[in-house]
């Protein structure tokens, strides 16, 4: 299993991504995180095409939404690319539409054997962790509902050990909900990895290692 998990894109750390992914080439793009806001979705898109592209990658989206009773032809599709690039939103959105669409089984057996890099960042790493309880407090469960038509999950796919809190001390977090999220897990001493926008989590094989801002003292 290889995953790149971050808190913005790419963090400090895009060179662990292409060692672990190899060359540029076709990357699917998974936005259904930002399924919640109708009018910005297609922005929120563009926004990540581009930096993409400018790194060489060949970007192409990937709607779930579109896959919802079409699992078998999901999963094919989704062996055809290298690379996952699932972008952040509403946690509890990503998770509802991966259900809806089956992605929640089909990525756990293409990840087993190898098929494919997950990277995903903020909403798109979490949905990866065991349990998505305190999210509530960063994501609105609530836009589940009239996005999807289905109730919230509180259950990730557990695919990593901990749960993840994104954008500690960032600019993508002005309201410091993130940073208080991760002082109550540390108060209630629930396992959880913080991250900057410059951190990341690499997981490669059994091997999992948290990479933090390489200027940061």
């Amino acid at each position: 299993m290889r995953l790149f998990l971050s808190s913005y894109r790419f963090g400090a750390h895009y060179d662990r991504l292409r060692a672990l992914a190899g060359p540029p080439g076709r990357v699917a793009l998974i936005p259904n995180a930002c399924d919640a806001w109708p009018q910005a979705w297609a922005g929120a898109v563009t926004s990540d095409l581009a930096p993409l592209r400018k790194l060489g990658y060949r970007p192409e989206v990937l709607d779930l939404r579109e896959y919802v009773g079409r699992e078998a032809e999901l999963e094919r599709e989704l062996a055809e690319f290298p690379l996952l690039w699932v972008r952040g939103g509403n946690t509890f959105v990503l998770r509802a539409q991966f259900a809806r669409s089956g992605a929640d089984r089909i990525l756990p057996r293409l990840l087993a054997a190898d098929a494919l890099v997950y990277a995903g960042y903020s909403a798109g790493a979490c949905v990866l962790t065991p349990d998505l309880r305190g999210l509530e407090s960063v994501d609105d469960p609530a836009e589940v509902a009239p996005a999807c038509g289905v109730e919230p999950r509180w259950d990730g796919l557990g695919l990593v050990e901990r749960r993840i809190v994104p954008h500690i001390d960032s600019a993508t977090d002005p309201t410091g909900d993130c940073t208080r999220l991760a002082a109550r897990y540390r108060a209630d001493g629930v396992a959880h990895w913080a991250l900057t926008d410059d951190d990341a989590i690499v997981v490669d094989g059994e091997r999992t290692e948290v990479l933090v801002d390489p200027a940061a003292p």
